[in-house]
């Protein structure tokens, strides 16, 4: 039998579990540990210059491709603490991550000693585990258990911390002969499938809400086969956007308060029944739950049982695995369709894309400064299907998710549940690390770019390219925004007068001259017709010199995006004009009839 040391075998597992790439920050507690992953080789480590950001690089990886799980690395005390943000984005939006941490020696742990903190206790409420190894010998069994749960049922984070004692300590383990658990996953039966088309079939104007556990499943082509198959128009989710494309004769459209289309929640306002598919009911779709749930039914299948029935009770549930549904769903359809037992949807499709086709929001204005519709507009013809978009909170992704067009699944890269600001730098890495070739563009406003800008410098370092939207008002613009149910506008303003750019008037932080200190490129943009040429540059100078590249379009003060303001799908806001001519939405997914 092979001797090593726990932490040895512990890089042996993540390499055997199919871990290629790691993102951290190494320290004292946890220096065995990248020793280890000095001497075993086969996995390359991206030097965050926060440990926070190597978290949110971590979920930025883990979403890129079917089948990643991101690890990040930290020491021990704040560098743990550090990664608490990332492991509650990763567990609200059902992200497996595996989160390394060094330790103080298992003699000391509870005598104040120096960054020693339980770290285990902190994390349990965000992970799926979370525990401090006491015995080396134990090492390869928590691993191993670790990758079990972070890919079983609903999928999340998991943190192990390691004593440095426990790092250092020999033990026997044999890499050859290690093989990962089996996951598991609940699978829907025949008659549970077969009772939902029943009930879809009853309907006279259904919708499939369409989740992000179906892009965590890799079954985006079976919902869109079984949408196909029933004529049933598809809602995604803001975390399933891009299950089916844009331009799907049965995407109707998102729902919600915010991150919606007109479209959207005019055609679910007129539905009977809805089919929620890895969905979460979360409230900024929803909104008000009478409104919302009254006059259809629901059925709601998940893969954790506890959600179903935890927002409101569906008049039938199902606790499977999206893909594993999905499948049974096609089936079962594929057998009423050849017996002539499916519903003719035709019509109600296409009142679906009639919606579509009359009610747009304005996305072409020429002002000066630039109205920020208009970056949307110019994005959407400068970036193409092909385009992993990456985003987190704010008014600039309300914007974005309302104007923006998504093709492929896992193209729209967004922090769903818990939404924190300065996400998007390090999420935008991790993905461009997982997918090198891809165009990978980032979308931010300025408060959320200036909260882990430094990150930039990891793109720079190890040539990571790709292209962040900076939009930029000088104003926390969600929040300044919300403070009108108030009657205030009180400490959200960011502007001040550079005494180092005086060029920039009023709107303080030159991002330019920052993003080029970091060893990055930068545009910054004031004219709204000057956007597609630098969209354009921006593309060429992060091929050409492999690092992140800053576009800065310097926007009005004030923008009001269209939202709800009484928590009701059914009474968005329309701050702005609406589209009332085709020239008013020239990038729509359809030419405005009006």
């Amino acid at each position: 039998m092979a001797r090593m040391t726990a932490a040895r075998a512990a890089v042996e597992i993540l390499k055997r579990e199919g871990v290629t790439d790691a993102f951290g920050v190494p320290g004292a507690a946890i220096n065995p540990f990248y020793a280890a992953l000095k001497a075993s080789g086969g996995i390359a480590h991206t030097l965050a210059r926060h440990v926070e950001g190597a978290s949110h690089m971590a979920e930025g990886y883990t979403r890129t491709h079917p089948g990643n799980i991101g690890v990040c690395i930290g020491t021990s005390g704040p560098a743990g603490t550090d990664m608490i943000t990332g492991l509650y984005s990763a567990t609200g939006d059902s992200i497996p991550i595996l989160c390394v941490t060094g330790q103080a020696p298992t003699a000391v742990i509870h005598k104040e000693d120096f960054q020693a903190v339980d770290i285990a206790s902190i994390a349990k409420p965000v992970t799926k585990m979370a525990v401090t190894v006491l015995e080396a010998a134990q090492v390869p069994g928590v691993f191993q258990q670790a990758f079990h749960l972070m890919r079983s049922a609903r999928p999340g984070p998991v943190l192990i911390d390691l004593p440095i004692d426990v790092q250092l300590t020999e033990i026997e383990f044999d890499p050859e002969t290690y093989e990962p658990l089996p996951v598991y996953k609940p699978a829907a039966t025949r008659p549970q499938i077969e009772k939902a088309i029943t009930l879809l079939n009853e309907s006279e104007r259904p919708l499939i809400v369409a989740g992000g556990g179906i892009i965590n499943a890799d079954a985006a082509e079976l919902l869109v086969e079984f949408a196909e198959l029933t004529g049933t128009p598809v809602v995604p989710t803001l975390m399933g956007w891009g299950l089916l494309p844009d331009d799907h004769e049965l995407n109707a459209g998102m729902v919600g308060l915010q991150t919606s289309h007109r479209y959207g929640n005019a055609t679910f306002l007129e539905s009977d029944f809805v089919l929620g598919i890895g969905n979460r009911w979360a409230n900024r779709h929803t909104g008000k739950l009478d409104v919302y749930t009254a006059g259809r039914k629901f059925v709601h299948v998940d893969i954790e049982p506890t959600q179903i029935g935890k927002i409101f009770a569906p008049d039938y549930g199902i606790a499977s695995d999206a893909k594993a549904a999905l499948a049974l769903f096609v089936e079962v359809a594929k057998e009423l369709k050849a017996e002539g037992k499916l519903p003719d949807r035709t019509a109600w499709a296409a009142s679906a894309q009639e919606r579509k086709a009359t009610l747009q929001r304005r996305t072409h204005f020429d002002d000066i400064p630039i109205k920020p519709q208009r970056v949307y507009e110019e994005m959407n013809k400068a970036f193409g299907p092909e385009t992993r978009y990456v985003s987190t909170i704010g008014l600039s992704q309300i914007a974005g998710a309302q104007m923006l067009h998504v093709y492929r699944p896992r193209h729209w890269i967004n922090c769903g549940q818990a939404g924190p600001l300065g996400w998007t730098v390090p999420a935008a890495l991790g993905v461009a690390k997982a997918d090198p070739e891809a165009s990978v563009v980032a979308l931010s406003g300025d408060y959320d770019f200036q909260f882990m800008l430094e990150e930039l410098a990891v793109g720079a370092q190890h040539k990571i390219p790709y292209v962040h939207v900076l939009v930029n008002n000088s104003y926390l613009g969600l929040i300044r925004q919300a403070q009108r149910a108030f009657d205030i506008d009180f400490q959200v303003n960011l502007e001040f007068e550079n005494i180092n750019a005086p060029e920039l008037g009023v709107y303080g932080v030159d991002h330019v001259r920052v993003a080029e200190g970091l060893g990055c490129k930068a545009i910054r943009v004031t004219d709204p017709a000057e956007l597609g040429a630098a969209f354009e540059q921006a593309k060429k100078l992060a091929a050409e010199y492999r690092v992140p590249v800053v576009v800065e379009a310097i926007l009005e003060r004030v923008t009001n995006i269209s939202m709800s303001t009484t928590n009701d799908i059914g009474n968005v806001v329309e701050f702005e004009e609406i589209a009332t001519e085709p020239g008013h939405a020239p990038t729509s997914i359809k030419t405005l009839k009006v």
